[in-house]
């Protein structure tokens, strides 16, 4: 059995992130993802006037309920969607000048239902250049709160933002989603923002915000179930047997639920209450798998299926076309260059049973692509990336990380 120690949660990260920015006091986040979106977050909030001390193995920030310290800013998000979405939303509850910005990769990226829903709340805000995208100007001037109506079925995040946002307005807030993807993610959201005190409620489509604030804490980070799916890809198509410690049956992280597609394709799972075991049984059975709710996991599913014994459908991941780059397309274009034939429609992508030959994957800078066809490698020597070190976004040691993982014992 191979014990593998996985870097925190980037979803978790930037939540505890803007949650101790908003918080009455000093927050400490124990391990902590150390990456280029977390550092970017960081270092968003340290431009924004607040203290930020990265410490190893410990973050610790002074918070403030009113808002950011600073009066004026100019923010660069780098790549970051979380850091481009929720730091907008934080910057809004203050008073002050401030100007976002981002990558070019970032620019592309949609940010218009939640700065249309900001603009509902009476947020004086304006976009540079293309409605709906960075950059953008806000003069924030605190918000009242009230309700509104929102669609998050593109990205989770705008849902987000909005949820911890709501204890920092004077009167709370009221959403009615009309569309919601990524739906685990709302949940981690919820419980991060009960650990640091708010009490959102969830009625249905409508979610409650009183307007409660945050009390700072120490909060654990726990390792990220995204990153843990190359490792459970890989044992499942080796035989091996991985272990994540720290990943056990009361993570946040709705991706966790990969393992439950490994399962339905014939390897051994096991949860317990600290840790999650997959082991490789010599099969993988096709399947048809719907994985709106656990969608950046798409890609390692995608990466794997080649080498099942029937086709693999996977359904319902329309909201991948909006990531760091066209996921569906991209995933798709990879495996034909490798000899697999692979189809596309608005919402899916099929894969059917192959022979993979050596090619270098176009990664379209995206880190996910890069994790993902590594586990292909697994099974093709040869196979090589155009930009592998975008894994910085997430996990700058994973290639080290890989090498020792499956190099002989």
């Amino acid at each position: 059995m191979t014990v593998i120690d996985i870097p925190g949660s980037k979803s978790v990260t930037a939540r505890a992130l803007f949650l101790a920015a908003a918080a009455d006091g000093t927050t400490t986040l124990l391990r902590p993802l150390v990456s280029d979106d977390t550092e970017g977050f960081a270092e968003g909030l340290t431009t924004l006037g607040y203290a930020v001390d990265r410490a190893p193995d410990a973050w610790h920030i002074q918070g403030r309920p009113a808002g950011p310290p600073a009066g004026t800013a100019d923010v660069y998000c780098r790549d970051g969607a979380t850091t481009a979405r929720f730091l907008p939303a934080l910057a809004a509850a203050g008073h002050g000048d401030f100007r976002f910005d981002a990558s070019a990769q970032m620019r592309r990226r949609p940010l218009g239902p939640l700065t249309e829903a900001l603009r509902t709340l009476g947020v004086d805000l304006r976009h540079e250049d293309a409605e709906g995208h960075h950059p953008l100007r806000i003069a924030a001037a605190g918000i009242k709160g009230g309700a509104l109506t929102l669609d998050a079925g593109q990205s989770s995040q705008y849902l987000t933002a909005l949820l911890m946002l709501g204890p920092l307005t004077a009167e709370g807030l009221t959403i009615t989603v009309t569309d919601l993807v990524s739906e685990p993610y709302v949940e981690i959201t919820l419980a991060m923002m009960r650990a640091f005190g708010a009490e959102p409620t969830r009625d249905g489509h409508v979610f409650t915000v009183p307007p409660t604030g945050y009390r700072a804490t120490t909060y654990a980070i726990e390792p990220d179930a995204s990153t843990s799916s190359y490792f459970f890809a890989a044992a499942a198509l080796t035989g091996r047997e991985v272990t994540v410690p720290g990943l056990g049956t009361g993570a946040l992280q709705g991706d966790l639920g990969f393992v439950d597609v490994l399962r339905r394709m014939g390897a051994d799972v096991t949860i317990t209450d600290r840790a999650t075991t997959v082991r490789g049984t010599g099969r993988l059975n096709g399947l048809t798998v719907t994985m709106r709710d656990i969608s950046d996991t798409m890609p390692t599913l995608a990466a794997l299926a080649p080498y099942a014994d029937g086709p693999v459908r996977i359904e319902d991941v329309a909201n991948t076309r909006v990531k760091e780059c066209d996921r569906l397309e991209a995933c798709a274009q990879n495996l034909r260059r490798l000899g697999i034939t692979a189809t596309t429609g608005p919402d899916w992508i099929e894969i059917h049973p192959g022979t993979p030959a050596p090619a270098e994957i176009t990664t379209h800078g995206d880190h996910r692509i890069v994790m993902s066809f590594a586990v292909t490698g697994l099974r093709t020597p040869g196979i090589s990336f155009d930009d592998p070190g975008c894994v910085r976004k997430t996990f700058p040691g994973f290639h080290d990380h890989w090498k020792r993982f499956t190099s002989p014992a």
